[in-house]
Parts: C-alpha cells; sequence; structure tokens
C-alpha cells in the first residue's frame, strides 16, 4: 500500500501542520513540507481536509459475544472504521459476561477473527455484573484495558473498596458507571421540565452525581486509579474537577449527545433514550464548560446498538442506548469547533490525545511507525441517515441534522479499513 497524502493538515506532536505524507509498505515512510519529491506514487489530494491519528473510544458496546442481533465485532469495528476510530475499549455488559479468564477468552477470540480495529476488552469487576463478588480480577489482568461494570453501578461501598484495591495491585484502572438503584424509582429520561410536561418518570441527576462523590472518597482512601463513565450533569462535573485538584487519579469522559441536546430537545422516540439521560440546559453548559477547562478528560459514544424490536416500543419501554461511533467526530467538529467553542487541537486531546495519557490506546502519526491514521474532509456538509450506518443500530439522536466532516479513509496497522 503506497500512496501520498498531499497538503493536508496533519496532527503532529501536538498540533496541526501543512505537509504531504508518503505511506509505504504500510509505514508512514516520510513527512515532506511540499511533497513535491514524492513521485510515481498515487496521490490522494488533502487540500482543505484535516488527517488525524485513528481515534480512540473507551466506552463502546460491540455486543459480542452473546447479542450479535444487535452487533457483531465486524459490525460494530467496521462502524468505528468509518467514523474514524482505530481504538476501542469494548463494554463488559456481555453474555457471558467476561468475568473469569474461560468467559474472556470467548470475546478475545471474536477480536482475534472479526475485529477491522483495535478492540480493547473490560473485565467486569464483579461476577455477572450482580456487584456480589469480585470477578477473576488476577487472572484477567494480563488481557483486560481495565475493569468495569458497565451498565450498573457497583451499589456496596465495600465491593467498590475491595476492586480498588485490588485494581492498584495489579496496575489496572476502575472504570465505573455510577448510578444509585435506590434513586431510580422506575425513570427513564432526566428529572426535568419535558419528564414534568409530558408525564414520563424522571431520573433525578443524584442518582449519578452521589456514586461518584461516593468513589472519589473511595479512590482517595485507596490511591486507586478511576474513570467516570459518561457523565451527564453540573454536580458530576463540580466534584471531578475538585477531585483532580485535591490530587485524586481521577479521569472521565461524556458523549456527544450530552453537549449538544437539553431535555426539552427530546421527542417521543427511543432514538434520545439513553442512561444516563439527556439532562437540562444547565448540565449541558457544564459539561461544555468541562470540556473547555480540562475536566472531561474524553469524548466518548456508548456506542450502543439494539435491534428495531427494541427501540419501538416508545419512549419509556424502549430499551437505553445509542449509536454514535459514526457521528461522533462530525457532531463534535460541527457544533464546538467550527463554532469556535473549542479548537481542533483541543478536539485532538478529547477524541485521541487523553485516552493515549490514561489508557495508554492510540498511536501518533510519526515517520517510521505503521499507519495508523484517519483523513476527514471538514468542509463537506451531510444530513445524517442511519440507514448509511456501517453498524447495526440505527437509532441516533442526531439523525436528519445537517453536520461538516465526512471521512474519508481510514488506515489502522498499515491497512485501509475504511475508504469513502
Amino acid at each position: 500500500m503506497n500512496f501520498v497524502v498531499s497538503n493536508v493538515n496533519a496532527y503532529i506532536d501536538g498540533g496541526f501542520e501543512k505537509c504531504s505524507i508518503l505511506v509505504e509498505n504500510g509505514f508512514i515512510a516520510s513527512i515532506s513540507k511540499d511533497g513535491s519529491e514524492f513521485l510515481g506514487y498515487e496521490k490522494i489530494n488533502g487540500e482543505g481536509m484535516y488527517l488525524m491519528p485513528g481515534f480512540s473510544d473507551v466506552h463502546v458496546h460491540l455486543r459480542t459475544p452473546g447479542f450479535e442481533y444487535k452487533e457483531t465485532m465486524e459490525t460494530g469495528t467496521s462502524a468505528a472504521a468509518r467514523g474514524g476510530f482505530t481504538h476501542v475499549c469494548s463494554m463488559p455488559n456481555l453474555n457471558p459476561v467476561p468475568d473469569s479468564v474461560e468467559n474472556l477468552k470467548i470475546q478475545l477470540d471474536a477480536i482475534k477473527k472479526d475485529a477491522k480495529i483495535a478492540v480493547y476488552p473490560y473485565g467486569s469487576i464483579t461476577v455477572g455484573q450482580k456487584g456480589e463478588e469480585l470477578s477473576d480480577l488476577d487472572g484477567m489482568a494480563g488481557d483486560v484495558i481495565a475493569f468495569s461494570d458497565d451498565g450498573r453501578g457497583v451499589q456496596n461501598e465495600e465491593m467498590m473498596r475491595s476492586a480498588m484495591i485490588k485494581a492498584k495491585a495489579l496496575s489496572k484502572m476502575i472504570v465505573a458507571h455510577c448510578e444509585v438503584n435506590d434513586l431510580l424509582k422506575g425513570g427513564y429520561i432526566h428529572d426535568g421540565e419535558y419528564a414534568k410536561k409530558h408525564g414520563h418518570r424522571g431520573i433525578c441527576s443524584e442518582s449519578e452525581w452521589k456514586q461518584i462523590e461516593r468513589d472519589i472518597a473511595l479512590a482517595k482512601e485507596t490511591g486507586a486509579d478511576y474513570h467516570v463513565c459518561h457523565i451527564s450533569t453540573k454536580e458530576s462535573v463540580a466534584l471531578i474537577r475538585k477531585a483532580k485538584k485535591d490530587g485524586v487519579s481521577i479521569s472521565c469522559e461524556t458523549a456527544p449527545h450530552y453537549l449538544i441536546f437539553n431535555d426539552m430537545d427530546l421527542q417521543e422516540h427511543a432514538r434520545f433514550k439513553m442512561n444516563p439521560p439527556i439532562r437540562s440546559e444547565a448540565d449541558r453548559l457544564a459539561l461544555i464548560e468541562g470540556i473547555i477547562d480540562g475536566t472531561i478528560d474524553m469524548i466518548a459514544t456508548d456506542h450502543a446498538p439494539h435491534s428495531e424490536e427494541e427501540k419501538t416500543r416508545g419512549l419509556e419501554k424502549s430499551l437505553m442506548g445509542v449509536v454514535g461511533l459514526e457521528t461522533s467526530f462530525s457532531a463534535m467538529y460541527t457544533h464546538f469547533v467550527k463554532t469556535g467553542v473549542i479548537t481542533m487541537e483541543q478536539l485532538m486531546k478529547l477524541m485521541h490525545d487523553n485516552a493515549k495519557a490514561r489508557f495508554g490506546i492510540g498511536n501518533d502519526i510519526e515517520v517510521g511507525k505503521k499507519a495508523d491514521f484517519t483523513l476527514f474532509d471538514v468542509t463537506e456538509k451531510y444530513t445524517v441517515n442511519p440507514e448509511e450506518f456501517a453498524t447495526k443500530g440505527r437509532f441516533t439522536p442526531f439523525e436528519g441534522m445537517e453536520m461538516y466532516g465526512k471521512c474519508v479513509l481510514t488506515v489502522f496497522d498499515g491497512k485501509t479499513v475504511y475508504k469513502s
């Protein structure tokens, strides 16, 4: 595979520079200011485009094993490649749950056989994600990125303390879905204005931030490395900001839908239903402040495909979860970079650099390294059409919206994994 991407804005050493990049035999062979010496190669004209390291998403649901009717390893990683991602972390709410070496092996085999990009599995914190007994953390440590019970909060404080102590001893992170079950009270969207106007049961913000508050105290006590999944409330931002100032080893993520929508944007359709729910305008603004000041480390998608039958039961009865891998960059670029809220460099920190620093995943664009990058045309406007998605999932709150930024090419491990 030999070609040149010419006159492109490339993200190198933490900043963008106009250059031409030669890929030869799957490696980045040379980076040149004008590329005039690159003769006789196939050329991709990168004028006006951005070439960036393949993005990393630390929170995706690939549904394999156990739920292949929702997504397969092949469709999920194809969707990731189409969205510019070359490194993703796969959540453990699977069947069987990866709570032992034996169960984890089923997922590892599927990754080896069918993944188009790098997939890093999580091991579950507790057996069956039931919160009653620690999983075989020792046995799985060498093959997992971290430990998480995503989809469920660990309700028992002593269980979480034990998990943090064990994870620290294994040099692994605890990655937490924070949710206090006793505060849910049957809710399924945010306990806000839309829920009151339309007679829906709400999920209070305290159900999220109260468990984050508990876990911060435990992380401080145990010295564990701790990461908070998909934060959605202003209180969560404030707690994490303070914890960082206090020296706690803490990081966090949010998703594009929490930054772009508030609960008054909801419709009576399950493409707006996910967990945690889209919150109030005050929460949205606090999250934006969090990505600006660095409190929020990463943009994750919480890509969570379901079948059509599971997502067409109305707002109340449909399952929670929306897809996001194929819209993440364009949503963030359109709403935050193009509007001047953040810079492209800040977006790269959120979608690549910080995951590399914290989770150790992702590659940079360097001469001599295997090619691992994505090319986006940010001048091209398009309308989000789920029927064009590579994922099996079709439910996204961005359906029908106009966005800028189409993926032209994604290369991973020196091979083309997506080309438009």
